[in-house]
Parts: structure tokens; sequence; C-alpha cells
């Protein structure tokens, strides 16, 4: 008996470094190098939050990735390709390994950044170039994209050069931020559209809805109560309360930062953190959400990062953290008691990942 425990113990410490023992399976996690046209794959170690990087990865990708998304099955990756307007769909293998499967689906021009339901019935593309939004109904037994007719055409034009995009939960509205001009001078913004089947309806009123100067960052929690904005120029997070009907009240005043250049926010799985990445300081600052929305910073933060951080994550369990910086993704604990951060290891990227996504 003593000999079966121990041979237990040598086959779950062989293991570890590939699943772990008695836990899930591994997740595989994605980023999008445009400057390289390729994708780099890795394995997420699901009871430590390391990665190793798969075999013959960086993929080569469509040139100028710029976005990814993952459908809710974990079966397929979607890549926005920024240089030749189309979309690929790559099915995700057992092992995380992608096959692209062809021909590529055509976007309009641009397209840089993606957005899909938590069903996986729609993919929304904000394509920069064009100014408008692109939309897809999903086959959830391929992965294929079909065209969703909008009502003034192939596409809704939105008329701004979009900076980021978020859905409602309930994907009921989606949101669209960006730069306005005002007279001699620009001032950020964020547009709302109400959505029935995958087609944009008429802005809700009131839209656009004013934030601060180049909102970069977007997040929306868990409830569809509250959106954040992070401001780039103004160094400062912007929070609203989402109404029903999905215009946006101000909460507020915005939360002006000591650290300089918010260009990404997520709130974590439990709800209760949202987390700031200030690219001209090289940090994380964490923020504890109050039941209102409001914001308050937290003990310990900010979090020490690589060079200029740009992109946020955290795996579905919610216990791991992910930064992707210039030529650098890092990999974090996260306490959701606490919000703090301790870093796990630090991986060398050829450039600045612009998307990472990771399986659920």
């Amino acid at each position: 008996m003593l000999k079966k425990a121990a041979t237990l113990v040598l086959v779950c410490a062989s293991l570890s470094a590939w699943l772990g023992c008695g836990t899930t399976s591994s997740r595989f996690l994605y980023a999008a190098i445009p400057t390289s046209n390729t994708i780099v794959a890795y394995r997420e170690d699901p009871n430590s939050g390391v990665l190793t990087q798969l075999a013959g990865s960086p993929i080569s990708a469509g040139a100028g990735v710029q976005a990814l998304a993952i459908h809710p099955s974990g079966k397929y990756l979607y890549a926005a390709n920024s240089v030749t307007n189309n979309l690929s769909l790559y099915t995700i293998s057992s092992t995380g390994a992608l096959t692209e499967v062809t021909p590529r689906t055509e976007a309009g021009t641009a397209p840089t950044l993606l957005a899909m339901d938590s069903a996986g019935s729609f993919l929304y593309v904000a394509n920069s170039g064009s100014r408008d939004i692109s939309v897809f109904s999903i086959d959830s037994s391929t992965g294929a994209l079909t065209p969703v007719p909008q009502t003034s055409g192939t596409t809704a034009p939105t008329g701004l050069q979009a900076m980021n995009m978020a859905l409602t939960p309930s994907g009921n509205f989606l949101y669209i931020t960006g730069e306005e001009s005002q007279g001699l001078s620009t001032t950020g913004v964020i547009e709302a559209f109400p959505l029935s089947q995958g087609v944009l309806q008429s802005p809700v009123s009131g839209s656009p809805f004013l934030t601060g100067n180049i909102p970069l960052g977007l997040a929306i929690d868990s409830s569809g109560a509250h959106l954040y904005t992070g401001n780039k120029q103004d160094n400062s997070i912007s929070p609203f309360t989402i109404q029903s009907d999905g215009s946006l009240s101000a909460l507020g005043s915005a939360i002006g930062q000591t650290f300089v250049s918010p260009v990404s926010v997520l709130i974590d799985k439990s709800g209760k953190h949202l987390y700031v990445a200030n690219q001209g300081s090289s940090n994380v600052a964490a923020y504890g959400i109050g039941s209102d929305g409001s914001l308050s910073l937290l003990t310990g933060s900010p979090f020490s990062a690589a060079s200029q951080p740009s992109f946020l994550l955290t795996d579905s369990s919610g216990n791991y953290f992910f930064v992707g910086s210039a030529s650098a993704i890092q990999s974090y604990t996260l306490s959701a008691s606490s919000g703090s951060l301790t870093l796990v290891a630090t991986y060398s990227v050829s450039a600045t990942p612009t998307s990472l996504v990771i399986t659920p």
C-alpha cells in the first residue's frame, strides 16, 4: 500500500508541470504580435499560473494581426488582420495548437477590435479605417462566420475611429470609445448602441457621452451596472453608472491618478477590484470597487510591471493575472480577498502584444 502511495506521489509530481494533479486541465493563452504577424501560444499551468510556450509557437498569422477573441466553447479563436482587412478563424486542438480555417472572412477597413457576446452567438468587429462595425453570426458547430446585415447596409457606421469596444454581459448594449472634435480640440467620448440579434440600433438617448481624453481603457462589471474608462492623456479613470436604457451617468468626478498613461482597465472575476495598466509608469494600479461602483486605491498598489504595460487579462479561475508589456508577458497570482498581485514569472516576446486571450 505504501509503495502504491509513493508511486502516486511520483506520478503527480511528474505530471504537475503538464496538467497538475487533481485539478482541471490546462488552459491556453494566446498573444497577438502585429509587428511580426504572429500569434504566440502558451499552456497555462492551472495550479501555478506558469506559462509554457507551445511547440510551433509563434504561429504565422494574418498581416497586422491586431485583436483576438475566443469562443466560449474554447474550440475557436478569431483574429482581426488589420492590414488585409479580414478575419481569421482557427480551430483550437486539445493541445492548444491552432489550425486556420480558410478562406478568411472579409471585414471593413483596418479591423482592430473584436468583441463577442457571452453566448458566442455574435462577433463584433470595429474597423478603425472605415469607422464602422461589422457583425457576424457564429455557427457553434463549425465556428464559421456569416455577415449580419445592418440597418444602413453591410456595416454600421459609427463616425469614430474606435479606441476600445465592450458589450454588456446581457449582450443588449455595445459601447465604443474614441475621440470627437469639439471646435479646435478633441474630447474623449463613449458611443452606446442597443443591439437586436446582432443589429446595431440607433444610439441610445444622450449618446455619445463625454469621458476623459484618449479613452483607451474600457471595462464593464459583470452585473452590467457600471462602466469605466482609462483615459491616457488625462491620467484618469472615469466611472459611470449604466442605466436600464443603456445610457451612462457619470459616477462623480474622474479619478485622477499620479500614475501616467492608463491604457487598459480590467475588473477581476470577483468583481471587487479594478486594475489599470499605466503605460508611462510601468505599473499596474489596483482599486477596490464599492457597492455603488466607486473606486478606492488598494493598499500595496501600484504593482510593478515590465516596461510599458498595455494589456491585462485574467483566467477563468480568477486566480491568475497576465500583463502584456513591451517585449514581455508577465504572470501574477491574484488574491481575490485583498486584490494584491504577486509576480510568478516574466516571458519575453518579440514586441508588444496588442491582445491577450485565454481559453475557458
